[in-house]
């Protein structure tokens, strides 16, 4: 692999006549980094496509070749690819129905928009996964139709299908008004009965681990129903009955469900397993009864997520925010605080509520300025990045809490020059600092310098446009692969650099 090549390919300042002569000489590396050029002519894209044929999906995806410019028999994947993305010919889609390439057979099944005639040809395929894969992505008239498939498979993939008709999703969960399904792949491939050992060492074998067939198909119809209740369009009467049922996975799916009565909830609260609570915990269905029973739930990871539950009452949060660790990500429920409960939680006498309001970067003056002088370290690194400060709150911030806001004050939009150059010279670095300000438009030539001393802010420093050309350069034929791919990918690279590096055709 070239990294000053793949690099120079992405670089946003490279002439139009340079990225003919890099397309002259790609490999499937440095194609694939031409093919997402923004500024990327049709000419130049049938020219890459000819050098590097892998590069012809990409580009069609990119929308940078039509259906005008791809020949099926040459470019197969091509003109897949752009029947997936509702630009291809329908000829092309009868012809793919008879490809010898199941592989092919199975793309185009996933295909939107297929003429009645394919779709009925795909469905009588004699291979179930083309079947399978149909059935997979189907609209609802055709998932309808195959419904009742023989094959157990067919039926596992309409209850992920969110196309499949409600009713159809209900009969897929309880078994009634369809017939039994007759085959499944276990019983495809081994005598029933069958359970597939979960360190199955055979090279040819593909089932799943622990797939099972004794005549019932009883892996794939589990998997069916999971599927069923992971799908939101399945009805929420049909799946309720699970909250009770011995598979913890089918218990677990069913909590993050929308729409749970509340019985079930309630239910659902006091099961024995903590991963169940918790994604009950964070689904905005439930009620404020259940979620003050979950705000005392033993088990951190539920508090937490509830925590994240848009819907938690705003003093269970702040009760929450005493016991439980958080994060630092803005929550739903801070995100949408009246201005009264903004007022509320920033004069909390709790640190870690004041701490949540502060991760908002719409704050009101007065409220933001008293959250930067705060006393709590955790308070004052979660506002630091917020816009509208000043280089002297910056600074006062620094001075009053040292290492362990730094990263937050180098990551305010309003960071001057000067204050990040201190930062970066801070004695002893802060790492996490450094690699904040090797992106900050700000930093100056001589911060980003000290940037590319860290082995993970090199690589973001060496794309700064601040950087002098002579390091550019120097990164260019120095040992970091990495560093230097992202100093070819810098704007400021001169232009007469860039043609010495792109070898003749």
């Amino acid at each position: 692999m070239n990294h000053v090549l793949r690099g120079l390919a992405r670089n946003t300042a490279l002439p139009a006549e340079l990225v003919d002569r890099l397309i002259s000489v790609a490999d499937e590396d440095v194609a694939a980094s031409l093919a997402g050029r923004a500024d990327l002519s049709r000419a130049q894209a049938v020219g890459l496509s000819a050098r590097v044929a892998r590069s012809a999906v990409q580009l069609v995806r990119e929308g940078r070749l039509t259906a005008l410019d791809i020949d099926p028999s040459a470019r197969p994947d091509a003109a897949l690819a752009l029947l997936d993305e509702g630009s291809g010919k329908p000829e092309w889609a009868r012809r793919f129905t008879s490809d010898p390439v199941v592989e092919r057979r199975e793309k185009l099944a996933a295909c939107p928009g297929l003429p009645s005639d394919v779709v009925k040809l795909l469905a009588g395929d004699a291979d179930v996964r083309v079947v399978a894969e149909l059935a997979l992505w189907a609209p609802p008239e055709v998932a309808a139709g195959l419904a009742g498939h023989p094959h157990a498979e067919v039926r596992r993939a309409l209850a992920h299908n969110e196309g499949t008709p409600p009713a159809v999703l209900a009969a897929l969960v309880t078994g009634e008004g369809l017939p039994p399904a007759r085959r499944c792949l276990v019983c495809d491939r081994e005598e029933t009965p069958f359970v597939h050992d979960r360190r199955c060492g055979r090279l040819d074998c593909d089932l799943p681990p622990g797939a099972s067939c004794d005549g019932s198909h009883e892996s794939t119809v589990f998997d069916m129903r999971l599927a069923a209740l992971h799908n939101p369009a399945t009805p929420i009467e049909v799946v309720t009955g699970f909250a009770g049922h011995p598979s913890m996975l089918l218990r677990w799916t069913l909590a993050a469900r929308p729409g749970l009565p509340p019985e079930v909830s309630r239910r659902l609260a006091e099961d024995p397993v903590p991963g169940v609570r918790a994604d009950l915990a964070g689904n905005p269905a439930i009620d404020d009864s259940v979620m003050r029973t979950l705000a005392g739930d033993p088990d951190d990871s539920v508090r937490r997520s509830l925590a994240h539950n848009p819907n938690v009452s705003l003093d269970v949060l702040i009760a929450l925010s005493r016991t439980t660790r958080i994060g630092s990500t803005l929550l739903a429920r801070i995100a949408s605080a009246s201005p009264a409960e903004v007022d509320e939680l920033a004069a909390s006498p709790v640190p870690a509520a004041r701490m949540l309001l502060a991760l908002r970067r719409d704050l009101p003056a007065g409220i933001r300025d008293a959250l930067a002088a705060d006393p709590d370290a955790k308070v004052v690194k979660a506002i630091a990045p917020h816009s509208g400060l000043s280089d002297a709150q910056l600074r006062d911030m620094t001075r009053r809490h040292g290492t362990r806001i730094a990263a937050g004050v180098a990551a305010n939009p309003d960071a001057t020059p000067a204050l990040l150059d201190s930062l970066a010279r801070h004695h002893p670095p802060v790492r996490r600092a450094l690699r904040t300000i090797a992106r900050h438009p700000h930093a100056p030539a001589a911060a980003l310098l000290v940037c590319l001393s860290d082995d993970k802010a090199r690589e973001v420093a060496a794309a700064h446009p601040a950087l002098p050309e002579h390091v550019l350069v120097a990164l260019l034929a120095g040992p970091d692969p990495q560093a230097a791919e992202a100093a070819a990918t810098n704007p400021s690279l001169p232009s007469a650099v860039m043609w010495d590096l792109v070898p003749l055709p």
